[in-house]
């Protein structure tokens, strides 16, 4: 049997601070969320190659606790950014942490990828750190809709684990006409998808 202490210390929020890109933010997270006591190698690469303008509208696909919204809410600070997340848990978590770094250009909300997100919502910049058990089909919904949601010229960014990167090359160059591979590392590769004018 579990003594009362321990388990009374794994309910107590995992908090931690870091550096992300050069942003410092303050998080809170706990169990049961994705990566609770550190940024994971997949976030960091991802947004350490984000390129983000003052005036950007931004959106987080899959938020978790808010790390990739946040940085991007930092950087895009006269815009507005969107974070979204399936997990209500996940959406609670954000929300806190966007109060915590003084963001209130950042608003997380329940949804399944597009499903819950106002459809006359256009974005700029489009991030996610793509989990591979979501699912072939479902990868295909989050990057047919990603690409209607982007403003012209707006553009998309996803890493996902390296077994996933062709994939990811002959669905964004059939759905966009564009594939860029912004770096691979071990585990991960991080690719970008621009909206161009038709």
């Amino acid at each position: 049997m579990q003594d009362s202490s321990k388990l009374d210390k794994l309910r107590k929020d995992i908090v931690f601070s870091t550096d992300l890109a050069g942003e410092h933010l303050i998080f809170h997270s706990t169990w049961g969320i994705f990566s609770p006591k550190e940024i994971d190698i997949g976030t960091q690469l991802l947004v350490n190659l984000l390129e983000i303008e003052p005036g950007d509208s931004c959106l987080d696909l899959g938020c978790g606790y808010g790390p990739i919204g946040l940085y991007m809410a930092r950087r895009a600070y006269q815009g507005k950014t969107l974070l979204v997340d399936k997990d209500f848990m996940a959406v609670e978590y954000a929300n806190a942490n966007a109060v915590r770094n003084n963001l209130n250009n950042a608003k997380a909300v329940l949804s399944n990828a597009f499903d819950h997100i106002d459809p006359k919502a256009k974005f700029d910049v489009i991030a996610s750190n793509i989990p591979a058990k979501v699912g072939k089909e479902m990868l295909s919904l989050i990057l047919y809709d990603a690409y209607t949601r982007l403003n012209s010229g707006g553009k998309l960014y996803v890493v996902t684990i390296n077994g996933l990167r062709q994939y990811m090359k002959r669905n964004l160059n059939d759905i966009f006409g564009d594939y860029k591979k912004l770096k691979q590392g071990k585990t991960y590769t991080v690719a970008m998808a621009q909206k161009f004018h038709k």
